[in-house]
């Protein structure tokens, strides 16, 4: 039975940007389908949030802290080359598209991804500093998410700033912190459940993404002939900012190459399922639409460049060791 139950999460976890695609194409196809669960998103995204405070290690986090630098080079990198990316995207791609615009800054200036823990840790990259970063993000995006967003699209889009604020603190902000005190109060469960936490978060994602996609397959559907330019340009918002992020550290700021590679992901994959569910709450269900293809796409690049690093970081220090 142990056995089945790790061939199953195995397959899920390798396999995980597939399995993306062809829910996408699911939800798509057969949209009606997927009704009783399109009103799930944010439970979903609450639940990843609440796994990923019960996952904190409080060993972990004082080996960062012991360091703190490298986690503000990553938060610092996150918050201005993966912004003024997006923005840069938005203006040159969507300038006559303001939804679709608003959609594409909305999608870099959440927090970064759950999966950029997952891929730094199959990387060879600090996972330490990853969730720490990760940590870092969450707790400012209340105020920076809609900060940014009303001083950059919402005089095109009108935001609610505490709208979006109170979102984020529900979403985000306490279920993070119910995690952290499920650890302290019940920390026996938690250590039977944190080996498995990677795999239910995952499988809430795909909740999400069957959610995210079906509700929007209308609006999808209508915009069919914009989707291969915000195809180009949200896989730009992903690959720049995880180039950059890695050049900027080893090159410019002489971060060791473990602790680059999780600055890589923190600043390439930001928490697309948080902004399509903030896109379809508070702007349109065509402003989620970036968010659901970068998704897909920071998933599917997160994968290959894992495995690229994977091949050669890791196996360089095999021979070594």
């Amino acid at each position: 039975m142990e056995r089945m139950i790790h061939i199953i999460t195995t397959a899920i976890s390798r396999f995980m940007p597939i399995w993306l695609v062809v829910f996408s194409i699911l939800a798509y196809a057969i949209p009606h389908t997927f009704i009783l669960i399109q009103g799930w998103t944010e439970f979903c995204l609450g639940l990843i949030f609440f796994l990923m405070g019960m996952s904190l290690s409080t060993e972990q986090i004082i080996k960062v802290i012991k360091s703190p630098k490298y986690a503000f080079y990553g938060f610092l990198l996150k918050w201005t080359v993966t912004v003024g990316i997006s923005l840069l995207i938005a203006l040159l791609f969507m300038k006559k598209m303001p939804e679709i615009a608003s959609g594409i800054v909305l999608a870099g200036t959440v927090p970064s991804g759950t999966s950029a823990n997952l891929y730094t840790f199959i990387a060879g990259g600090e996972v330490a500093l990853s969730i720490t970063m990760a940590t870092l993000d969450t707790i400012v995006s209340p105020i920076l998410t809609p900060s940014l967003m009303q001083a950059t699209v919402g005089q095109i889009i009108p935001i609610d700033f505490w709208a979006l604020f109170l979102n984020i603190i529900v979403v985000v902000f306490i279920p993070l912190f119910l995690g952290l005190f499920a650890q302290w109060k019940c920390s026996n469960v938690v250590k039977r459940v944190r080996p498995h936490t990677s795999i239910f978060s995952q499988l809430a994602l795909f909740v999400i993404v069957l959610a995210v996609v079906s509700k929007a397959q209308p609006t999808l559907e209508e915009n069919l002939i914009h989707l291969p330019v915000i195809f180009i340009a949200v896989a730009f918002q992903v690959m720049i900012p995880m180039y950059l992020g890695y050049v900027l550290a080893r090159k410019w700021l002489k971060v060791p190459k473990e602790y680059a590679i999780s600055i890589c992901f923190h600043t390439g994959i930001c928490n697309t399922a948080l902004s399509a569910t903030l896109a379809t709450e508070h702007l349109t269900t065509l402003a989620a639409v970036p968010s659901v293809l970068n998704m897909i796409i920071n998933l599917t690049i997160g994968a290959f460049v894992a495995n690229y690093f994977e091949r050669t970081f890791l196996h360089k220090k095999h021979i070594v060791s």
